[in-house]
């Protein structure tokens, strides 16, 4: 008697654990990419052609083809297979696949091996990888000066204003 309600007890045990685990199991399963950056949130596919100018406010990584103008306060993932001709301007951008134009930058800038920029870049920090090809010149932002102090600039004004006899 005491064995079967044991296994009774260790049965509805069993079935209540199994179904607690069943429950944390279910996940929405999403297949956009995730980078170091966070997850994107839009992807243009492989198959995508897109003519224009181009905004947005949440990450986008693009695999097909653009040409145009992009610009966004926040990240652009540019995938192995995309072909971009376009002037960009991001805050951080990420280069696996083909880029013509210039890309600013804001914070970062990201090329992965096989990507390739023709282009010029402005950017804060550049990561470059072996096996890139880069055709441009580079203007590293640097962080905001502060300003002289008042008598900073009355010693430099003076001195501009004092001609050599």
């Amino acid at each position: 008697m005491i064995g079967v309600i044991n296994e009774q007890l260790s049965e509805k045990y069993i079935k209540k654990s199994q179904e607690k685990i069943m429950a944390k199991k279910v996940i929405q399963v999403n297949k956009n990419p995730v980078y170091d950056i966070g997850m994107i949130s839009t992807v243009f596919n492989k198959n995508t052609e897109f003519y224009g100018d181009l905004t947005f406010k949440k990450s986008l990584q693009i695999n097909g083809r653009f040409e145009g103008e992009i610009s966004s306060g926040t990240y652009l993932v540019v995938g192995e297979e995309a072909v971009i001709k376009a002037n960009i301007k991001a805050d951080t951008v990420i280069i696996k696949g083909t880029v013509y134009g210039n890309i600013e930058a804001v914070s970062r800038l990201e090329i992965h091996t096989n990507g390739k920029l023709y282009g010029n870049i402005r950017t804060k920090k550049l990561m470059i990888s072996d096996g890139v090809v880069f055709e441009g010149k580079c203007e590293m932002i640097k962080p905001y000066e502060k300003k002289l102090k008042k008598g900073d600039e009355s010693t430099d004004s003076a001195e501009s204003e004092e001609t050599p006899a």
